[in-house]
């Protein structure tokens, strides 16, 4: 009986790509490197696993945690029961610090790239294994404001770099949102800012009913809740829209200073590039001050593609030390395949070759290997061919993978080298030694 065959679809949430189009993903990863290293940004990793007391420290997501099983483990070894893939970077990077505080640099300013796991339903903008992208600055006792706005720039700088459909990076301050809901004589000012953080999801009227029957506010409280969420503003301007809804507090004062100097400190940016938008609240608890949330114009009902903000006291669970700090995630794998669901990513070849060297025959192979080592000594992607085909057929092999350029080693005794570019089909007697593809 033959063997059954396994079907070979990924699993649901866990996204993989063409040559092609995970070439473009590279360069994707190359430019965020450069951009973050470009402000003083250091790189670190941590492992993909961390302990289950580690991962529940902070946050709804926990309940989200893949756990670790060895597939023939002996029952009586439990060492993989109490670890689990961590579901975010931030966690992580809180226990990174209060373990590391005494090597490090402060204000250590940090970025880290890696694969995240998360179980939850697949979905579109939502997967089970992604790419974060993070950076964070975090101090001792206190971190300098205009941090907040470098992270803005640096996160404007990296959207505008990839080249994506149109996006907008809105921001708040948690201080004016707290501030504004304690003048108003709210007592649990995080259950509103919990609801109110589903404005985009559910619109502003279900908030307000969620404000109402859930939060139990009353209808004037609603009222100045909603009228609060849907200013917006590009300049300082929108501080005075907030002060004449008429409430004051002491922290909705310094949270309304905080974000005007935001504001001001970003007012070269090209216009629309920032919207201080008095919706966005960012759900988790740890946020204290500014909060930054990234989305795509043109997709208005998409997740955030970048989202992060101010903290007093990330490593809490880790230490009594206080390391305050400001961070941001760009959430490249929710962007990345949002444009190639739409379209909209232009892909190039399917290999990194620069030169494809043909093999003239089985006699000349050393000639062809020689050939590429000379060119790949001198810093260009060089793959030899597999076997000595004809010319044509190797050709072909060539064009199909986006080759540009074809070089034909001696065929004879006393010839020369040749190179053919690809793309206009010209084709040119050439040197090893000195070519460059023009």
């Amino acid at each position: 009986m033959a063997e059954q065959l396994v079907r070979p679809d990924p699993i649901s949430g866990f996204p993989e790509w063409l040559p092609e189009v995970r070439l473009v993903e590279l360069h994707w990863l190359d430019e965020i490197r450069r951009i973050f290293e470009s402000y003083g940004f250091s790189s670190i990793e941590t492992p993909s696993v961390e302990r289950l007391d580690v991962l529940q420290s902070k946050g709804e997501t926990s309940q989200e945690v893949y756990t670790l099983r060895r597939l023939q483990a002996d029952s009586k070894d439990q060492s993989d029961a109490s670890i689990g893939l961590h579901f975010d970077l931030t966690v992580p990077f809180a226990r990174y610090v209060a373990a590391n505080a005494g090597k490090l640099v402060f204000p250590f300013k940090r970025y880290q790239i890696q694969r995240v796991w998360r179980g939850e339903r697949p979905q579109e903008g939502r997967y089970r294994e992604f790419t974060q992208c993070d950076i964070d600055v975090i101090g001792i006792d206190t971190v300098p404001l205009h941090f907040d706005a470098e992270l803005l720039r640096i996160v404007v700088e990296v959207l505008t770099a990839l080249d994506l459909p149109a996006w907008t990076v809105n921001v708040n301050n948690r201080k004016v949102l707290q501030g504004f809901y304690e003048g108003l004589g709210i007592d649990d000012t995080m259950a509103v800012i919990r609801v109110t953080d589903k404005i985009d999801k559910i619109g502003p009227d279900a908030v307000a009913e969620l404000l109402s029957t859930q939060v139990g506010l009353t209808a004037d409280q609603v009222a100045a809740c909603r009228d609060l969420a849907l200013i917006r503003g590009t300049d300082v301007s929108v501080i005075e829209k907030i002060r004449a809804l008429g409430v004051k507090s002491d922290l909705l004062e310094e949270g309304l200073g905080e974000l005007g100097r935001l504001l001001e400190s970003l007012a070269d940016l090209p216009a629309g590039t920032v919207t201080a938008d008095l919706s966005v609240a960012r759900g988790l608890d740890y946020y204290t001050g500014t909060v930054y949330e990234a989305k795509f114009l043109d997709f208005p009902g998409y997740g955030s593609i970048a989202a992060g903000g101010r903290y007093e006291n990330l490593t809490g669970s880790f230490t009594r030390q206080s390391l305050p700090g400001v961070g941001l995630s760009i959430g490249l794998t929710r962007i990345f395949a949002k444009l190639v669901a739409e379209g909209k990513l232009e892909t190039g070849p399917s290999s990194p070759t620069d030169v494809l060297v043909v093999i003239p025959s089985d006699e000349r192979r050393g000639d062809a290997l020689a050939t590429s080592a000379a060119l790949r000594g001198r810093g260009l992607n060089v793959e030899t061919y597999h076997q000595a085909d004809k010319v044509g057929k190797q050709l072909k092999y060539a064009s199909r993978k986006g080759i540009p350029f074809v070089w034909f080693p001696p065929f004879e005794d006393g010839r020369d080298h040749e190179v053919k570019n690809m793309v206009t089909g010209d084709q040119e007697v050439a040197d090893p030694a000195t070519w460059t593809r023009g």
